[in-house]
Parts: structure tokens; sequence; C-alpha cells
């Protein structure tokens, strides 16, 4: 039997099952918010009035608007290959702009719980991501998108960062010896999910952008989770107005 190590793939073989709209199927809107966790999921669905929920893959997907624009919600989907197989749905389903709402562990000591992270690019240490760019090591996100995102944050009266993350499948396993790696090379923070939407988002012709909430923090390779504090509740709120505005602000060809 070979081993594990000669199968990685090295190249973007076609795939044996592609994600497709099956007949019952209902489209999902252009403009999609996806988040992870379930608080952020009942407060983006209390913002657009988003009405009953569908499932696919058991993650719920909810119609709403925001500044007149129709928008989906997706969620809650946590960890890179949940996400990415619903995110393969959501794009056969018509999602076009995809925003992620998620969390984050700090690397950096100047970085605080309750500030924001616009992620530039992810090192990918999910095991996701290869399979949809094993060439680049660090996937990006859509420079439009970004773009958008990074003029509603110039313009917030909040505290942020933009630059790498670290993307991990094992929230158990983020190590001393990793933290510090990652910490050394400016990474500002790890999370569970950007890599690998970003990967798979480039590889379908999706767009995706992300903005993280702050909810711990790793610097000094002690713990300190701040998820359940008033200045994190804040910035998750004042995250997730950001990016819906970005999504109602990008723009459809078919509005």
């Amino acid at each position: 039997m070979p081993k594990t190590e000669n199968l990685k793939p090295k190249t973007l073989e076609k795939a044996i099952i592609e994600p497709a709209r099956e007949p019952w199927e209902a489209p999902v809107s252009s403009r999609v918010v996806m988040t992870f966790a379930r608080p952020d999921y009942h407060f983006l669905i209390r913002q657009t009035q988003a009405g009953a929920p569908r499932y696919v893959w058991d993650c719920a997907l909810r119609e709403g608007r925001w500044r007149d624009r129709p928008l989906t919600i997706a969620a809650p989907a946590v960890g890179a290959p949940y996400a990415v197989l619903v995110l393969e749905k959501l794009i056969a389903l018509g999602a076009r702009a995809i925003l992620a709402l998620g969390w984050c562990g700090s690397l950096q000591p100047q970085v605080k719980v309750g500030h924001l992270i616009l992620p530039t690019g992810a090192r990918a240490g999910d095991g996701t991501s290869r399979h949809y760019n094993p060439q680049a090591p660090d996937p990006a996100p859509d420079p439009g998108l970004y773009d958008l995102l990074h003029q509603r944050l110039c313009a917030a009266p909040v505290l942020w960062h933009s630059g790498n993350i670290w993307t991990t499948d094992a929230f158990y396993r983020e190590t001393v010896e990793l933290v510090r790696h990652y910490q050394s090379q400016g990474v500002l923070g790890v999370d569970l999910e950007m890599a690998a939407l970003f990967a798979a988002a480039r590889f379908r012709g999706a767009a995706v952008a992300g903005l993280l909430a702050v909810s711990d923090e790793l610097a000094d390779f002690t713990w300190r989770p701040g998820y359940r504090s008033a200045r994190f509740r804040q910035a998750r709120d004042q995250a997730a107005r950001l990016v819906l505005d970005t999504a109602a602000q990008w723009k459809d060809n078919h509005d």
C-alpha cells in the first residue's frame, strides 16, 4: 500500500464528485454572510430579519435583507472541512460574494481581546486548503471584496489590525512550538476556517473575504479566553455590522 505522503495532491485533477444544484433546491442570494459560532448566527439573523431556515449539510441557510439588499446567512459551519463543504454548495446554489465572520486567538502581544483582524492571507495549517491550492501555502482573500471591507474598517471607530493569520484544524493542538513559529513570522492570530475558504473560493471563481474578532490571547503561551467579555461581544457586534455593510455594498449585476 502506498505511503500517505505520496498521495498528497500536487496538481488539481478533475474530481469524481462535483457540487451541483439539485432540481429541488432553491437558489441562495449572490451575497452570503457565513459564520461559525451560534451566537454570531443568532445576532446576524436578528439584524437581517432572516426568514425560516433550510439546511445544507445540516448548516442553516436563511434569507434576509440588509440596507435593502438581499443576502443569505449561512451558519454555523465550524472548522475548515465543514466550512468548505458548505461553501461548495453555496457557490453551486448561486453565491458569488461570501463574507466570513469569525473568531480568532491572538498570537501577538499588541493584538488584544476585542480587537478585529482583517486577514490579508492565511498560513494553511489545515488539511483542506491543499486540495484546492497545493502549490501555494498562503491563500488570500478576493482583492475587490477585501478592499471594500478595508474601506469600511478605515471609517469605523474600532481597533483593528491587518495581516496574515494561521488556520489550523486542531484547536486543542495549538502548541507552544507552533505558536512561537507563527508568532516569529508576524502572524497575527489563529482561526479554524479562513485559509480553506480563501483557497476553495479562488478555485471556484467566487469572492471571499473575512473579518475576525479576537476572542482569546495566546501571545505569552498561556490561553487567556475573553469570549465571554463585554469588549469581545461589542467587537463581534461591530464586526457583524461591518460584514453586513460590505455585503450590501458589493455590486451584483442582477440587482
